[in-house]
């Protein structure tokens, strides 16, 4: 009788335990988002230095840096492609988990089944971390394109913010995995 009623309790709440779950993770973020300060901004003193180095240049380089850019920039079209179907793909998994709730949330209370439903909440905890590890990454790619901004080398300006890009998608893909084994999620 016990575990009967206990079990349509948790059952009848299951939205209210996703949603305390995804209040605390936000929660978090939130916090954690008031903390990080970092500009990628170009303030009018970068751009004259810019312009300076910009016109001390022959018509070679010139061309070079012009080509340089044209690959850059379509290399920098597809990342933010990848990036935003990184972020978008968190969003559909979060909805997924938060839809497929009932299934896993009504084994908590078997005995034999019960590691499915904790397992289930270790990754929904981890989903909802997860965009705190994506904060974190966006942050450090923050500072890192603001000490390039401030270098005054074009070309090697353009090749770090490609790798720095390169390396952020990476660090996107990963934050997935890293937020599971923080939560020991399968």
């Amino acid at each position: 009788m016990f575990k009967t009623g206990a079990a349509i309790l948790i059952l009848s709440n299951t939205f209210n335990i996703v949603m305390a779950v995804f209040d605390v993770s936000q929660s978090v973020i939130n916090n954690a988002a008031g903390l990080i300060q970092g500009s990628t901004d170009i303030t009018p003193d970068m751009l004259a230095t810019l312009e300076t180095t910009l016109e001390g240049m022959d018509i070679g380089p010139l061309l070079g840096l012009f080509m340089q850019s044209l690959v850059v920039g379509l290399t920098m079209k597809i990342l933010g492609i990848v990036i935003f179907v990184i972020a978008y793909g968190r969003m559909l998994e979060i909805y997924m988990l938060t839809s497929l709730a009932p299934i896993p949330v009504a084994t908590l209370s078997n005995r034999e089944l019960g590691s499915t439903g904790q397992n289930y909440l270790k990754s929904l905890f981890a989903v909802g971390f997860q965009g705190l590890l994506i904060l974190v990454c966006v942050a450090i790619y923050a500072v890192l394109i603001q000490g390039i901004a401030a270098s005054g080398d074009p070309i090697g300006a353009i090749w770090g913010t490609v790798g720095y890009t390169v390396l952020l998608t990476f660090m996107l893909f990963k934050t997935g995995g890293i937020a599971k084994s923080i939560f020991g999620a399968h």
